[in-house]
């Protein structure tokens, strides 16, 4: 999957059902995509869900059993309220009592609550600073550099290249993995001896993206416990020291999430968004979750975006993520 690339002159133009920026071949494999990765929810919850609109009538006695299922699709109990009071008053509002009507409607309320969140669009597109640089943060196990080495392959896919910052100094086994993706990807990876210090490492890699010209710099960070206030203050210096260079770096901060942690993902989300500015959320592993739900929560609670999807385990699958073709895949 291509994204933050150059378009080239021979390009297919945006067709009138491609997701915005994308072409109608990218949105398709971006539908495919989420269709993979939402097999597991589409076949649990939200597979329930699914299941209350097999009937021809949607009556009172259903409002609650769909609430139900939102909630324990990590939705959370405020964001599932929302839903609720939006797709009630909607059917009030419009007099639709049968149950596709109903479906129709969630479906579009769902959608509102993805599309929700105000923060300026990702660079899919030229033109974009150069270098582009990507800060990339979360905890331990969340699947930040296997992310990290995804999208920098499909960086690579662009027609970009993509040096990889081992900022993550306080684990030599995040450096070794770091160096091995570079190896496999033939990306550069700039990196220090373990329990070096993080801002150096920040600092040499944006001066060989700057050398390199048109590269993208992607920074790995410590798996930082979101309780622990040094690391997050480390976290910090970090980003002051990619603003030295350059003043409205980082251009994207993606914020790593296990989409199967559920509601344990909002708490970490508040914490980074505190400490620095989040712009997005991958995430990962996806295709591991019977539940899904927490999508909605993060966009609805804590009015971030959903930029990337991890789709599986293959380098390929990583996709941009668009509410519309989410939403759709995840009540197919």
């Amino acid at each position: 999957m291509r994204f933050w690339r150059r378009r080239s002159a021979d390009e297919d133009a945006p067709a009138g059902d491609a997701a915005p920026g994308f072409t109608a071949g990218e949105t398709g494999e971006m539908r495919a995509q989420a269709e993979r990765a939402l097999a597991r929810s589409r076949s649990g919850l939200f597979g329930r869900i699914g299941a209350l609109f097999e009937r021809r009538e949607f009556g009172d006695d259903l409002w609650e059993e769909l609430e139900e299922l939102l909630i324990a699709a990590d939705t959370g109990v405020a964001v599932a309220g929302r839903i609720l009071d939006g797709v009630r008053a909607r059917v009030r509002d419009t007099g639709v009592t049968t149950a596709d009507g109903v479906r129709a409607i969630l479906r579009d309320e769902l959608v509102a609550i993805l599309e929700a969140p105000a923060v300026a669009p990702p660079r899919w597109d030229a033109p974009f600073p150069e270098p582009l640089v990507i800060l990339v943060v979360g905890v331990n196990g969340a699947g930040k550099t296997t992310s990290i080495a995804k999208l920098a392959a499909a960086l690579r896919e662009g027609g970009h290249t993509p040096v990889l910052a081992a900022a993550d100094t306080f684990r030599a086994a995040a450096i070794d993995q770091l160096r091995a993706w570079g190896e496999r990807l033939g990306a550069r990876v700039v990196a220090h001896q373990p329990g070096g210090d993080p801002g150096a490492v920040v600092f040499d890699a944006l001066a060989a993206a700057e050398a390199a010209g048109g590269a993208v710099a992607v920074i790995d960070t410590a798996g930082r416990l979101h309780t622990k206030a040094n690391l997050m203050e480390e976290l910090r210096k970090v980003v002051r020291v990619i603003q030295r260079r350059h003043p409205d770096a980082p251009h994207e901060t993606l914020l790593v999430l296990d989409a199967t942690t559920g509601q344990n993902g909002l708490l970490q989300a508040r914490a980074f968004t505190e400490a620095v500015n989040v712009t997005g959320i991958v995430l990962a592993k996806l295709d591991g979750t019977a539940k899904g739900g927490i999508t909605f929560a993060i966009a609805g609670e804590l009015g971030l975006p959903v930029r990337l999807i991890g789709t599986g385990e293959a380098l390929g699958d990583l996709a941009p993520f668009d509410p519309a073709t989410f939403v759709d895949a995840l009540l197919a």
